[in-house]
């Protein structure tokens, strides 16, 4: 197969499309994990994923000061979300420190200030996806670099197909995002989709639940490094339409994305033990 050279691309519209499959072929052998009925016991387990969440950022050094955010859509209000306290540093984040934000940008529960360009974009995010419990965007450095190029991530990889048509580009790039039309553009390019790609800015990935966000943001930057390296060190293959689908039906769906992101939360808590998930819930 020729390479497929990175070249600029348009708006790649993912709004026609279905969001990802949640459960994994039989064959993967992958768990799944539905929401509590107990909608106080659902609202305390994505609080702590979201603690976690955080954690797993600054543990891959995907922090930078005070920049990026990761929203847990509410169990029991669903057009409010929990996030970090604008300033927080990542890797001490606790469930106790999170702030509770209504869909008017009012902080409702807890202490501290409100990141207001995260409000202007997941709330955006939130609004437009009803699927979507968990919204993460952060400043990684290789996300940063390929997001400079306004180009899609190829299937170049195992990993990367999990990004297969399921994933948008936002190419218009205006500074810091604290209006909220544009943060309805974000949410329109990323339509369906799991990931979007934000032109000189990064990547912001969503889930059906916290944890498969911030698995989907983890091994989205990892695979913009290796197409970044792989492009710097030659010409490389792309995986043909056919398999790249294929594959993405194996690694795509949430369940695999919940699935591996239990394996950094299980991280998280070996080092960190005073981050064991709440009572009745195992990692």
């Amino acid at each position: 197969m020729q390479p497929r050279m990175v070249q600029p691309v348009g708006e790649v519209s993912t709004s026609g499309r279905e969001p990802s499959s949640t459960e994994a072929p039989e064959e993967a052998n992958i768990p799944s994990r539905r929401a509590s009925p107990d909608l106080q016991v659902e609202r305390e387990f994505r609080k702590w994923q979201l603690s976690i969440g955080y954690r797993v950022l600054a543990r891959f050094g995907l922090d930078e000061g005070i920049a990026g955010h990761i929203t847990a859509r509410d169990a029991i209000e669903p057009t409010s979300f929990w996030t970090a306290p604008f300033g927080a540093y990542f890797g001490a984040v606790r469930s106790e420190d999170l702030l509770l934000v209504s869909e008017d940008g009012d902080v409702v529960e807890g202490d501290g200030p409100l990141n207001r360009a995260a409000f202007a974009i997941h709330s955006s995010v939130h609004r437009a996806r009803p699927d979507v419990a968990g919204a993460v965007h952060a400043h990684g450095l290789y996300g940063k670099a390929f997001s400079s190029l306004h180009t899609e991530l190829l299937p170049l990889t195992q990993d990367a197909c999990a990004f297969y048509l399921d994933h948008g580009i936002h190419n218009e790039y205006s500074g810091v995002v604290f209006d909220s039309n544009e943060g309805e553009q974000i949410a329109a390019a990323l339509g369906n989709a799991k990931a979007v790609i934000l032109a000189n800015h990064g990547h912001l990935t969503v889930g059906s639940s916290v944890g498969s966000a911030v698995w989907w943001f983890v091994t989205m930057e990892r695979s913009m490094q290796a197409q970044l390296l792989a492009f710097a060190a030659g010409e490389p293959n792309v995986i043909d339409s056919e398999t790249a689908a294929g594959t993405h039906a194996v690694v795509g769906p949430e369940d695999v994305g919940a699935f591996a992101f239990s394996a950094l939360a299980k991280r998280i808590v070996f080092e960190q033990p005073d981050m064991s998930p709440p009572a009745g819930f195992l990692v």
